[in-house]
């Protein structure tokens, strides 16, 4: 099969590798669609290697024994392979399994666990099930592109009463904008780049505001009437827009921290006991509530038509990461067999 890799030095391009085979409760994907997510980092900074990506929509392949799925059953394929059986796998909440498989010992595959790939291999129970009046590519959202902000608006049971503001408008963000519009809520976009700030308002975005300017928690202080946003959801990973929903936050306020990195202060007394705001952080979505955001796939169709902006055989990833490092887009899609 053909997979994808970085050889250094920003180049890009395919490796071929074995064709990954089933073995007990591993079954083998044809992947169909490869949504593409923060990789690109790893490309710009001149990183190598060929297992790469964690979302993948494509068909079961190969099965090995009675299984959740059969042979031809379009699937998404859910991140992390879990174990299934602790505590919070059998709660949904797989993304938290702190007993994490080894698919390619278990196996004996070569290869297999990246989804920038023909085929892939995962447990029979991280495959969700793709309904017929649903698109591969648009399911695809229900992994990253979609997936982080919807759990995280879940938690904060966000609806149309709320005031919603989201920083980092790289493709978890803009996601999270469909989320927020979807439910209803009046939604701030916070973001500098031209293209995504754009982006952001044609998504639904009621507000964009861009993070270097300087009075913007009066802009957001204006907009909610001098109280301040009901919930936030920081997307960035960055320090100071991580600080800024905190600021911009109401009293009995929710922060939701979804961007990986960044490094913010937190004052208990001012910001946790006075204020009484309400702090957490969220991966991904509890596995039960997938039904409900299929929903929002379903009747989202042309947002998420606009929020994929640019398609790319995998032979050219060389190309989709050279895009995406320079942030003139929104969702980016793979299709590994061309």
């Amino acid at each position: 099969m053909k997979v994808a890799a970085m050889f250094g030095d920003q180049k890009g391009g395919l490796v071929d590798k074995p064709d990954p085979k089933a073995k007990g409760d591993f079954v083998v994907v044809k992947v169909l669609s490869v949504p593409m997510c923060t990789e690109y980092k790893s490309f710009k900074a001149g990183g190598n290697g060929d297992c790469f990506g964690h979302e993948a929509a494509g068909e079961i392949a190969e099965v090995d024994q009675t299984s959740r799925v059969k042979v031809g059953d379009r699937v998404v394929v859910q991140p992390v392979t879990s174990c299934g059986k602790c505590h919070l796998c059998l709660r949904g909440e797989n993304i938290h399994c702190q007993h994490m498989r080894n698919m390619l010992k278990e196996t004996g595959n070569e290869a297999g666990q990246a989804t920038y790939a023909q085929y892939l291999v995962k447990p029979d129970y991280h495959m969700s099930p793709i309904p017929d009046d649903i698109s591969t590519d648009h399911a695809g959202m229900a992994c990253c592109g979609l997936g982080p902000t919807f759990g995280a608006f879940e938690q904060m049971s966000v609806n149309g009463l709320d005031t919603v503001m989201i920083t980092g408008m790289g493709p978890v963000g803009l996601g999270g904008v469909i989320n927020a519009t979807y439910r209803g809520a009046r939604t701030i976009a916070v973001e500098s780049h031209p293209f995504r700030a754009n982006l952001a308002k044609e998504l639904g975005a009621a507000l964009v505001i861009n993070p270097e300017d300087e009075d913007n928690l009066e802009k957001v202080m204006d907009f909610t009437d001098g109280v301040g946003v009901d919930k936030a959801v920081d997307c960035s990973g960055a320090g100071p827009a991580q600080r800024f929903l905190i600021d911009a936050a109401r009293r009995k306020g929710q922060v939701t921290f979804v961007g990986e990195g960044g490094a913010v202060e937190v004052f208990i007394s001012n910001d946790m006991v006075r204020k009484g705001l309400i702090l957490r952080g969220n991966w991904h979505y509890n596995l039960a509530e997938y039904s409900r955001l299929l929903n929002v796939v379903r009747n989202n169709t042309d947002k998420l038509d606009k929020f994929i902006t640019h398609r790319f055989a995998m032979s050219d990833v060389q190309s989709a990461w050279e895009l995406q490092v320079t942030g003139n887009c929104g969702k980016v899609v793979l299709d590994p067999w061309n």
